[in-house]
């Protein structure tokens, strides 16, 4: 009786296992991952799961700045309105104008959004959204342009580009594209990127990253 409930426990264990990984993979493939909010959903494991190693992690910036966002399309809606009144030429016409004007400027300081998971990593903006298997990666590169875009291809034929700095801000994501790369680097997927990522790595403050690290239990 005893060596049965250990098998029946054993199996369970392993089922609950394959279940999170095939979860984790298809919720990449679907775009929308969604954080588990259960340690029993990795296995039973007793790391919480937004640190565990199915957590989904995310730009802790992302919210302020698209307050701020917020705030200065209002802003410059405000003025206009209020310079306009002033000057006794406010109509309807006018508004529907100052109001586009606000609604353009706040999709142009929209920040990407950005997630990652175990094999993943995703891009929102306000008109579109991708994502890339960060186990795949074929390139890794710095678009030097008016801002620095970090750009990410993967051998799905998939593409994603965000500012390189969320991720200096953030050392879990980096730490979740990092472990992808090491990943696409063994299969020999990753022909190019290797350095500039590297470099990323190396603008991190190592003591902070290293505390991140050790307090979510990821080295």
């Amino acid at each position: 009786m005893g060596h049965d409930w250990t098998t029946r426990g054993t199996r369970r264990r392993v089922t609950a296992r394959g279940r999170a990984r095939d979860l984790a993979w298809g919720s990449a493939r679907d775009h929308g991952p969604h954080p588990r909010t259960s340690p029993e959903d990795d296995g039973g494991g007793a790391v919480p799961a937004l640190l565990g190693r199915d957590a989904v992690v995310a730009d802790r910036r992302w919210a302020a700045d698209l307050r701020a966002a917020v705030f200065c399309s209002l802003a410059l809606f405000a003025l206009i309105m209020l310079v306009d009144g002033a000057a006794g030429t406010l109509s309807a016409a006018r508004t529907g104008l100052w109001a586009g004007l606000a609604v353009l400027l706040y999709v142009i300081l929209y920040p990407a959004r950005v997630t990652a998971g175990p094999g993943w990593l995703a891009v929102r903006g306000p008109l579109r959204r991708g994502h890339v298997c960060t186990g795949l990666l074929t390139s890794v590169r710095i678009s030097e342009t008016v801002a620095a875009r970090l750009v990410l291809c993967d051998s799905l034929g998939n593409r994603v580009e965000f500012d390189p700095r969320i991720l200096a801000e953030n050392p879990l994501l980096l730490h979740r594209l990092d472990a992808g790369a090491r990943a696409s680097r063994a299969l020999g997927l990753l022909r190019t990127g290797s350095v500039e990522l590297g470099r990323l790595l190396a603008r991190l403050d190592g003591r902070e990253a290293k505390a991140v690290f050790e307090a979510s239990g990821l080295r």
